[in-house]
């Protein structure tokens, strides 16, 4: 993100390509609205800081809520970092969010335990 012009011209050829882009923890950083209108986005993904926020802050419930509605007007999927709990997982189902990560769902796995996971889950289902 030193040099953002020909960071963006990577991107629009990469994209050109067949790639699909994220814009990982949205709200820190480098993330910016301006990227949001320049870049070929398939995905935004909200910062857990916060996600984790949205049961006992009403500013940061807004900031969610409105960040997956621009989104989804901007026609980008959605996914919150940092669930961790069920009713953070339900909030952010009536938001309309469409995935979510975090130790509510799993902890971190490898390879080989996340098969394992799966395998289990869809017997489940």
């Amino acid at each position: 993100m030193n040099d953002p012009e020909s960071a963006l011209e990577i991107i629009e050829r990469l994209h050109v390509m067949g790639y699909q882009f994220s814009i990982d923890d949205f709200g820190t950083g480098y993330s910016s609205l301006a990227n949001l209108r320049k870049m070929p986005l398939t995905e935004l993904k909200i910062d857990r800081s916060f996600v984790m926020g949205i049961m006992d802050s009403d500013n940061d419930a807004t900031i969610v809520k409105a960040t997956i509605n621009l989104a989804h007007n901007l026609g980008l999927q959605v996914t919150a970092e940092g669930v961790e709990s069920k009713e953070i997982m339900a909030k952010l189902k009536d938001y309309g969010c469409d995935v979510a990560q975090g130790y509510y769902l799993s902890k971190p796995l490898s390879v080989t335990d996340f098969t394992q996971w799966m395998s289990a889950s869809e017997r489940h289902n």
